[in-house]
């Protein structure tokens, strides 16, 4: 009975790791559509499309209080934004979205060879969050980075437990 009990806690264990898997994958999925979609709304985003798209949002703010810093931070970055920032936005949307949207299909396909293409992906995508936060320390690529590390070790569970399936066939 208690050798029983054991096997149920570890196939409980083994299908959260399995869901948590299938969920991370799912986000991933979503978020690399939202990003091939963003890269391509971007295309149309020139330099004085978004300067234009600011003011509009910031104008009745800044009457009310000249000082807000979000409106200050958002005519900051419409002043930085510059074709070549457009271009170099289009191509990481996209380019990164479309890896990601590849790498999903083919782990829900079971594709073996793509796990390991998949956790080799997620470590370049690290390196270079990692590099932009040193550029520009924020939160947010924090918490990509540590997503992305949590995906990398679900993939690496989800792959073992696959090749060892297909080595008892």
């Amino acid at each position: 009975m208690v050798s029983n009990l054991n096997i149920k806690k570890n196939m409980k264990s083994k299908d959260l790791f399995h869901l948590s898997f299938e969920i991370g994958l799912l986000l991933k999925g979503i978020n690399g559509l939202l990003e091939i979609v963003g890269g391509l709304l971007l295309f149309f985003l020139n330099p004085d499309r978004l300067n234009s798209l600011i003011i509009l949002l910031t104008q009745n703010e800044l009457s009310h209080d000249p000082n807000d810093m979000v409106s200050n931070t958002l005519i900051s970055l419409g002043h930085n934004f510059s074709i070549s920032t457009q271009q170099f936005g289009i191509f990481y949307l996209v380019s990164h979205g479309f890896i990601k949207c590849i790498l999903v299909f083919l782990l829900w396909r079971r594709k073996l060879w793509a796990y390991p293409l998949t956790i080799l992906a997620l470590a370049l995508f690290i390196a270079y969050q990692v590099y932009r936060y040193i550029i520009s320390p924020s939160a947010f690529m924090i918490a990509l980075s540590v997503f992305d590390a949590i995906m990398i070790i679900l993939t690496l569970i989800e792959y073992n437990k696959i090749k060892n399936m297909k080595m008892k066939k």
